[in-house]
């Protein structure tokens, strides 16, 4: 039995979480596409496409998403982490791209990678466990449940994760690694936010190129159909932690990763 995915309503007037203009320190406001390639669209290239890839490509967008994974409390509580994962509170409430149902659909359907890393559980109990712990770690950093919190501190929980520095669900990281389950869960974010012709067009993507294929091959210039790179300078929103830079690419190495599971033992 499926399930329709609750109506969201997005707080487009909270500035706190837009970002910045660096030199006046002003939210910038949404936009329909952020980005640094105004005007480009990927869906106005679909007449030259082949009818399977104009099907694929254009069911992403405007398919109202049903559930039959998750159910509604984890569907209101994995679409609150994965707007932390991948914010998107500088594009305009409209032209948001869903990220939870492509994942209900792979975890539905028990679709896989075709390999499980050592050690860790099934995907399905994965996020199973992971909401567990997320919850277990905004009780004792704060006292409350995840959702409960306000947006900087349900940052800072999901960074002690993403920094493979918990500090409690112990008995869940025995059952699976922190930096295996952080790489499965923004693994699956990716994977969702750039299939959609949306984040194409927000990174300039030409998209498909059969049976059309690309002209200009040398010194990176844009296709006829494309448009220039027009950068603009901003700053992280205010009350987020993203804003924190550190050196974090260590994290996820393998070496890393065995001496932490050895650490355990």
């Amino acid at each position: 039995m499926s399930r329709e995915a609750p109506q969201k309503h997005f707080d487009v007037a909270d500035t706190a979480l837009l970002p910045r203009d660096p030199h006046t320190g002003e939210a910038l406001p949404p936009r329909p596409q952020p980005g640094y390639y105004a005007g480009f669209s990927t869906l106005a290239q679909q007449a030259f496409w082949d009818d399977a890839t104009r099907k694929a490509v254009t069911e992403r967008v405007g398919h109202r998403a049903t559930f039959h994974f998750f159910n509604p409390a984890e569907v209101k509580f994995w679409t609150t982490v994965f707007d932390h994962l991948i914010p998107q509170s500088d594009r305009r409430p409209d032209r948001r791209i869903p990220i939870l149902p492509t994942l209900d659909r792979r975890l539905h359907v028990d679709r896989t990678s075709g390999y499980r890393f050592e050690g860790m559980p099934h995907d399905r109990d994965t996020y199973r466990l992971g909401l567990d712990a997320i919850d277990q770690e905004a009780q004792q950093r704060y006292g409350a449940a995840f959702l409960s919190l306000p947006h900087l501190q349900r940052d800072i929980v999901l960074k002690a994760i993403h920094d493979g520095e918990p500090q409690a669900a112990g008995e869940v990281w025995k059952r699976m690694s922190v930096h295996r389950f952080w790489q499965l869960i923004m693994g699956d974010a990716i994977d969702a936010y750039y299939a959609h012709p949306w984040a194409w067009d927000e990174m300039g993507f030409g998209g498909p190129a059969y049976p059309r294929a690309y002209i200009r091959l040398e010194r990176g210039e844009a296709e006829p159909w494309e448009v220039e790179e027009q950068r603009y300078e901003w700053m992280p929103p205010a009350h987020a932690a993203s804003g924190e830079i550190e050196a974090t690419h260590d994290f996820h190495t393998e070496s890393v990763q065995h001496r932490s599971h050895e650490n355990k033992r």
